[in-house]
């Protein structure tokens, strides 16, 4: 009798990730020193097909990403479940892929079926694909931009959980909005789910997301309009000029943005 795949229960698979704090005893270092972890009641619900996670760079977000792609059966580098597309064995850098030990993860059902995108090694991923000549490759004869959207388009068409690192990193504005229209046919349908950090305002904006931001504070629920990152580039298109001039000063920009924030 043939196995039957696939749910007919809608997104998210993956409800909860908490801190096994018994666990983090005697490790230290990243990424056992981020602040979210110093929380030892820490967990984080997933309610939602699409959850967004925005934060400045150093506060973890990407390691969260890499850790729960980790559970999920993915290589810390990015790409499918079936291949490994770069060597580990001589790095020195320490990934978030090492908090695998610390948590703990709850699904219903589990659906790991999917893909792991990150932007700084989308290039060793496809070349891998073009060197083991699979039938999805060769997402490299066009601009970064075109391949990114193809390869979402394509790997992201099917029931499954995809995790997703700074995917705007090639994408110019209009490329963005492709990638948002993507997001929310997942977020109407909630036929898979989407796991993704970002410092993109179009992106954070995808109606009915989940927003959660990392701060040195932890990890709390927001709206677009309160990140730093929106903030910025409203500060920047309602005032060009001043806030260049503003920008290029020392500590010009973070008093121009305190001032803004005030009026």
């Amino acid at each position: 009798m043939r196995r039957k795949t696939g749910t007919k229960l809608p997104a998210p698979y993956l409800k909860r990730v908490s801190l096994m704090a018994d666990q983090l005893v005697d490790k230290t270092g990243y990424p056992y020193d981020l602040p979210w972890l110093q929380d030892r009641e820490f967990e984080l619900d997933f309610t939602t097909p699409v959850t967004i996670i925005v934060g400045e760079n150093g506060t973890g977000k990407s390691t969260l990403i890499e850790a729960i792609a980790a559970h999920s059966g993915y290589d810390e580098a990015g790409g499918s479940k079936d291949h490994a597309a770069v060597d580990h064995r001589k790095a020195i850098d320490k990934s978030g892929a090492l908090l695998k030990e610390v948590l703990r993860v709850s699904w219903l059902p589990k659906v790991t079926t999917g893909w792991f995108f990150k932007a700084e090694t989308f290039f060793s991923v496809a070349r891998y694909l073009d060197e083991v000549a699979s039938p999805f490759a060769d997402f490299l004869s066009a601009s970064h931009g075109e391949g990114f959207i193809r390869l979402f388009e394509e790997r992201m068409a099917g029931q499954g959980i995809y995790f997703m690192d700074e995917p705007e990193s090639a994408l110019s504005p209009q490329r963005q909005l492709e990638l948002l229209r993507i997001l929310n046919n997942i977020q109407e349908r909630a036929n898979s789910q989407v796991i993704m950090a970002t410092h993109s305002p179009i992106l954070m904006a995808l109606p009915n997301a989940r927003l959660l931001e990392i701060t040195q504070s932890g990890i709390s629920e927001t709206s677009y309009r309160n990140t730093q990152h929106f903030k910025l580039y409203q500060a920047f298109t309602s005032d060009p000029e001043d806030f260049i001039e503003d920008a290029l000063r020392d500590d010009g920009l973070k008093e121009y943005l305190r001032l803004r924030r005030q009026e």
